[in-house]
């Protein structure tokens, strides 16, 4: 089993964390793996030093992985962060509650390098 951090929208529409397990069922006792997921395409992305976001809700869920640099995901309702570094990685899923207006203070989160390397990012989006 592989736990994953889960950026993902609670009951009460804040953005929040959560463990979410991986089961790795497949492969050989040498190479566990999990089960094959559909994907909706992948992007990479460079962030120059400096970048910072506002903030925002994902749009469509996916999974990010940090390739360089350090990127701090910061939580607006209650000011909490997390940082994730080279070989980390967390499913983004705190989309817009259906019928919801976005609220800053409530809604999302933000994102911004730390450092002084520049960001690379890699997104896989669920399919």
């Amino acid at each position: 089993m592989l736990t994953a951090p889960e950026l993902y929208t609670g009951d009460d529409g804040r953005a929040r964390f959560r463990d979410r397990p991986l089961p790795l069922a497949e492969g050989t006792p040498m190479a566990r793996l999990s089960a094959l997921a559909p994907s909706g395409g992948w992007q990479m992305r460079r962030s120059p030093v400096g970048f910072a976001s506002t903030v925002h809700c994902t749009t469509t869920p996916q999974w990010l992985v940090v390739l360089q640099g350090q990127m701090e995901i910061g939580l607006p309702h209650d000011g909490s962060t997390r940082v994730f570094g080279p070989g980390e990685f967390f499913y983004s899923n705190d989309t817009l509650p259906a019928g919801a207006v976005f609220d800053p203070r409530v809604h999302g989160h933000s994102s911004r390098l730390l450092g002084d390397q520049p960001l690379v990012t890699l997104f896989v989006r669920g399919g």
